[in-house]
């Protein structure tokens, strides 16, 4: 994926590949952008080290899936520094905590033996809404603070989903809020159904967007 620097906001910014060395960088930023989700907190829950817990989440979480059968985009600034970046999970992958046994410590330290649990329990509950025919499954799309409101998430989405249309795939998402799926819904994304069973209040919608 290659894409024209363009402004947005203030800001040139350029969506492009994610390489293994930018993985600490989109960590902490999804890190950043997910500390209020209340999907997230299902997952990774408590006060203290929470941050560097989700950084040591989502790392685990892009070992395990995203950058080994999937693809992780950055959107970077003139001088390279990571603004945003979303996670996808390719067609056919096993979308589960534990499909890599060698990440098994990262979880461990990221979410405790409890956690690992809650956070399977919960991976159930997402997977029984994810559709049948094959997709592209978005794991995780997020903004550091600094660059909020300038339109990257939606230069994120818009870079991959052009390319899953040029090749006619489908894809899946859940949206944490109200606005979230508003957002997505401009994509072209449809509202499925309520995800119950994470939490009291923690809904979030199921959305598809079907292929072109």
């Amino acid at each position: 994926m290659t894409q024209t620097p363009t402004p947005t906001g203030s800001a040139a910014v350029t969506v492009r590949p994610a390489g293994t060395a930018d993985l600490p960088a989109v960590s902490r930023v999804l890190a950043t952008a997910f500390a209020a989700d209340p999907v997230m907190a299902t997952f990774v829950e408590g006060q203290g080290d929470r941050r560097s817990r989700l950084e040591g989440f989502f790392r685990a979480v892009l070992l395990s899936g995203p950058a080994r059968h999937g693809a992780v985009d950055v959107a970077v600034d003139a001088d390279g520094r990571v603004l945003g970046a979303a996670a996808w999970e390719a067609p056919g992958g096993s979308g589960h905590l534990l499909a890599q046994a060698r990440r098994l410590p990262l979880f461990l330290a990221s979410l405790g033996l409890r956690g690992i649990r809650r956070a399977l329990r919960n991976q159930s509950v997402l997977a029984e809404h994810r559709p049948r025919p094959a997709h592209w499954y978005l794991t995780a799309i997020g903004v550091g603070d600094g660059a909020r409101g300038l339109g990257v998430g939606s230069r994120l989405l818009d870079a991959r989903l052009r390319e899953l249309d040029a090749r006619g795939d489908a894809a899946y998402l859940e949206a944490s809020t109200p606005r979230s799926r508003a957002l997505y819904e401009t994509f072209g994304f449809r509202h499925l159904a309520a995800i119950r069973g994470l939490g009291a209040g923690v809904s979030p919608s199921s959305m598809w967007r079907p292929a072109v």
